[in-house]
């Protein structure tokens, strides 16, 4: 029976990406940061955020869809606020020096916004959100994408099934990490699916005619469903205001697709918020009360024995530990695909797995 995954070391797999992007012409600072962002998101099990859209990302690189060595510009709005031309970076470096500015920012006033416009697709919400907490900050990172989500009734998506983040940090094994998007699941998932050669739960999307379909091929050509229908796509309104409208960006039909026009800027938009908890209740008070947060949530009465009470993020935070030690499962396709993009950009080192 022929291998359905391979299992990668992560260190292993870090290296690999970076040496693709690296030949990509993309420079060696933003390689290692893309690479790393790319393989921590394996590890925390955002998989559909994971490598798998390294050729996607080269893919643009390289038809010039995405600046090399973009010149970021900072306007300073207000003296908390400041506004991001990402000069159609790759996302995923724009969304970091976002971040690194709302951290600086709030420093010194207590809370930063930054507000991005003329960026592209940054890879998951949770890389910048996880930032803020290392810095001991609450981080709040969200982007909007092309619409893709469909409402009950419509014949076309109305929405990008955008997605946020909130992380809060306990100074414990794990901080609260929520990362979303506002579909029934991520666009990401119908991709994996196909790869895999998986069925998908008729509830995750629709056919191009809007009829529910477990065909992942469909559903890719299609359109995504609102998780909690109208409260979903009420949440995606916002963001895309928040993201988009608010910060110059695009919004609506006005972002593009990175797969569908890889050859274009996807005109996308980010908004990145950092709280300093030392401005408002203090280290030592949040790490008190986090911890009773926790343990209720812990206590909690269960009458089915075979679950369980989770902290958001928890059980990433322990798949991590575990594919650090273990690997990381990559499907066969991803990693032959991976191994041929390495070929056509010129170098033959093989991607090995354990």
């Amino acid at each position: 029976m022929e291998k359905e995954v391979v299992i990668i070391d992560a260190s292993v797999l870090q290296n690999y990406v970076q040496e693709l992007f690296k030949s990509s012409r993309v420079n060696t600072e933003d390689s290692e940061f893309i690479a790393k962002a790319l393989v921590d998101s394996n590890l925390y099990g955002i998989d559909s955020h994971g490598v798998m859209r390294v050729p996607i990302y080269i893919k643009r690189f390289l038809n010039k869809a995405v600046t090399l060595n973009p010149n970021f510009k900072f306007n300073n709005t207000g003296k908390a606020i400041e506004i991001m031309d990402g000069d159609n970076g790759s996302g995923i470096i724009v969304g970091k020096k976002a971040m690194e500015k709302a951290i600086e920012l709030a420093k010194s006033f207590g809370v930063g916004v930054v507000g991005v416009k003329r960026s592209n697709h940054y890879g998951a919400c949770a890389i910048y959100t996880r930032m803020a907490v290392e810095e001991g900050m609450v981080g709040i990172s969200m982007t909007n994408v092309k619409p893709l989500i469909i409402a009950p009734g419509a014949e076309k998506p109305v929405v990008g099934n955008n997605p946020f983040s909130i992380a809060i940090p306990t100074y414990n094994d794990f901080p609260f990490m929520l990362d979303m998007a506002l579909s029934v699941v991520a666009g990401g998932k119908l991709s994996l699916a196909i790869k895999k050669g998986e069925k998908i739960p008729k509830n995750w999307a629709t056919d191009k005619n809007g009829r529910p379909t477990d065909d992942p091929k469909e559903a890719f050509a299609g359109y995504l469903l609102p998780m909690g229908e109208y409260k979903g796509l009420g949440l995606a309104y916002a963001i895309d205001m928040l993201s988009g409208l608010l910060t110059g960006a695009e919004f609506g039909y006005g972002v593009q697709s990175m797969y569908e026009k890889p050859e274009e800027p996807s005109h996308t938009g980010h908004m990145m918020i950092a709280i300093n908890v030392d401005k408002i209740i203090g280290k030592d008070q949040i790490k008190e009360r986090m911890k009773r947060y926790h343990d209720d949530l812990m206590n909690t009465p269960m009458w089915d024995e075979n679950k369980k009470m989770y902290f958001p993020g928890e059980l990433e935070s322990i798949l991590y530990k575990q594919r650090k030690e273990e690997g990381i499962p990559i499907p066969i396709k991803i990693h032959e695909e991976l191994e041929e993009l390495g070929r056509q950009l010129g170098f033959n080192k093989s991607l090995e797995y354990i």
